[in-house]
């Protein structure tokens, strides 16, 4: 009970911290958004008066000016200066331009052609003339136009002669619509306004139209005087009805809370109010507090969340020691069981160890027995290949021993010149021995090392030196298409040798007992791979010609072969990254072999 009863006590602490700091916050940022704005529009101000300030002044040093005010009854010089200010007005882009002599009297105007012409209209009570005389400088007044009753922005100067006495007054009116077009709402807040005050409280600017000519000094100031009656002629200038209400905490001094009364609604905003460059006027922005409220709920969320993410860690963490202290427990019982299993595991794993040891011994016997099993397949073709051999050798050697002989009979006759000729004949004999047995010794040698780049013509080579010397071979037309470059592959001689020397004696195991005993090989390729292929003019292969690959198949008799050249082929060129395919020929009768290997660039 008494969990719960803390628990709603510092609910509700969260419900009232995270609603004061959402009011402080939410204040916060709307006083910032409003002197971003505030800013803004005085950047505004400051770049309009800035354009228009230097203007009189200039106008003032057009000689013309100064001589219309010492001749004020020439028509001609009043004449040019009329059409002189007509153009300047439509220069720089004001309303009006006139000339005001020493007593506020207008002598001339951009407007003189218009019925409400300037011309003849007195403005010395316009502060603009007033201050321009006095001051001897530029002026700057706002107010409607007595004539037009357009508002306006009034920038004034003195026209001074040559001796520097002050003979008059150039006047320029601006209109304000431009300034009032550049106020825009912020984007981030719907309900904001904005009014701009003269010296008397009195807005002639405005967001809204309703507020134009408004006193905003409150209900209970004096009455406007005779002065804003004079700028804003025919205006009521009634006050807007607002309440200042307490300054939430935390904001500026410029800042404050009001409630406008306006048609029976009451709104509440946050007021700013800003001096205006070089003027007496006050900008005064004021911006919806309904914000505030959006942002209090906001945070009154977020401290819901925080709470009760807070009360669900604190049940989280309190259960979780719970469940630690029965799982200590039973932690306990596991170690125990643990360390029975322990031993059973130990002794699963001592026997696959054992098993695991056992298939390696296994796979290297494999390997050792297949390599084996090759060696005794070379061995095998170099016995078939020996009554070849034999009936090779057997030539040279008798007539290595007859011309032995001759030699013997020719030295005791002192013939030196047969002698030599004889043992010329027997030292060639000696050489095409020796070539032919070197081919059966690296036939009969292990290969041994990696796979490197060489020529796929050398093995073809040394494979038909090889063939070259079976009985059975002899009658046999064997064509070598020998390429003229070099092919240079991927894989090793003696390894292709095998395989080559393979595949042609099963082609001449093929023709043998065919009318027409031929065996042709070729080399092409393509962007990636050398093909070689062997053909014969035997019976061809049985239907499914992958099974001539399997171990033990062959269509041959005991003595031919015990089916094991091919798979072992099969298995070298794999070895080597390439592959052996065999089928039937489509362009007649026979079977073609097709040895793949991998193209490589030639090597220095």
């Amino acid at each position: 009970m008494s969990y719960r009863i803390g628990a709603v006590l510092i609910f509700c602490l969260t419900l009232l911290v995270s609603w004061a700091v959402g009011g402080w916050v939410g204040y916060r940022q709307v006083e910032q958004e409003s002197l971003e704005e505030s800013f803004r529009y005085r950047q505004l101000v400051a770049n309009e008066l800035n354009r228009y300030l230097p203007i009189p002044e200039l106008m003032a040093e057009h000689p013309l000016l100064a001589e219309a005010l010492s001749s004020p009854d020439a028509a001609r010089i009043i004449l040019q200066a009329n059409v002189e200010m007509q153009r300047m007005a439509t220069i720089v882009g004001s309303s009006d331009v006139y000339l005001l002599d020493t007593t506020g009297l207008t002598i001339a105007a951009s407007n003189y052609l218009q019925n409400d012409s300037f011309v003849g209209q007195s403005y010395h009570f316009r502060p603009y003339f007033s201050d321009a005389m006095e001051t001897g400088e530029s002026a700057i007044y706002f107010a409607l136009g007595s004539m037009s009753g357009v508002r306006g922005l009034y920038f004034s100067h003195p026209v001074r002669n040559e001796r520097g006495n002050i003979l008059g007054v150039i006047a320029v009116k601006v209109l304000v619509q431009e300034l009032e077009s550049q106020w825009h709402r912020p984007a981030t807040l719907r309900e904001a306004e904005m009014v701009v005050l003269d010296p008397a409280g009195i807005s002639f600017l405005a967001s809204k139209s309703k507020w134009l000519y408004r006193d905003f000094n409150g209900p209970e100031s004096a009455a406007p005087g005779k002065a804003s009656h004079r700028r804003y002629p025919n205006r009521e200038l009634r006050p807007i009805d607002f309440e200042v209400l307490e300054k939430p905490p935390g904001l500026s001094a410029q800042s404050g809370k009001i409630r406008v009364m306006e048609e029976g609604v009451a709104r509440e905003y946050l007021s700013i109010r800003t001096p205006l460059p070089r003027l007496d006027w006050t900008l005064q922005v004021m911006v919806s507090t309904r914000p505030v409220l959006w942002t209090r709920l906001g945070f009154v969320v977020a401290g819901m969340v925080v709470f009760f993410g807070g009360l669900l860690t604190w049940l989280y963490l309190r259960e979780r020691y719970r469940r630690e202290a029965e799982l200590a427990l039973r932690g306990e019982q596991l170690e125990r069981s643990v360390a029975e299993r322990t031993v059973d595991l130990e002794r699963s794993n001592q026997q696959l160890l054992e098993e695991v040891r056992e298939r390696e011994r296994t796979q290297n016997e494999l390997r050792e027995t297949q390599q084996e099993l090759i060696q005794a397949a070379k061995l095998a073709v170099l016995g078939q290949m020996s009554a070849g051999l034999n009936h090779e050798m057997n030539q040279p050697l008798t007539a290595i021993q007859t011309y032995a002989r001759n030699s013997r009979r020719f030295l005791e006759k002192g013939a030196s010149e047969m002698v030599e000729a004889n043992l010329a004949e027997i030292v060639s004999l000696c050489d095409k021995m020796a070539e032919l047995t070197r081919q059966f010794k690296v036939f009969a040698r292990k290969s041994e090392g990696p796979p490197t780049v060489v020529d796929l013509r050398q093995s073809v080579d040394a494979s038909l030196k090889i063939i070259a010397a079976q009985d059975n071979s002899s009658g046999i037309d064997i064509r070598w298409n020998r390429p003229e470059l070099p092919v240079m592959c991927h894989g090793d001689l003696i390894r292709i040798e095998q395989v080559m020397v393979n595949l042609l004696a099963n082609a001449v195991q093929a023709v043998d007992g065919t009318e027409q005993q031929k065996i042709t090989i070729d080399i092409d390729g393509d962007n990636e791979n050398w093909r070689c292929v062997v053909r014969d003019s035997g019976s061809g292969l049985p239907g499914n010609s992958e099974q001539i690959f399997e171990p033990f198949f062959t269509t041959k008799s005991v003595k031919q072969g015990l089916g094991l050249g091919l798979s072992i082929s099969r298995q070298i060129v794999d070895a080597l990254g390439g592959s052996l395919t065999g089928r039937n020929r489509s362009d007649g009768p026979g079977a073609e072999f097709v040895l793949t290997l991998k193209k490589r660039e030639t090597t220095e």
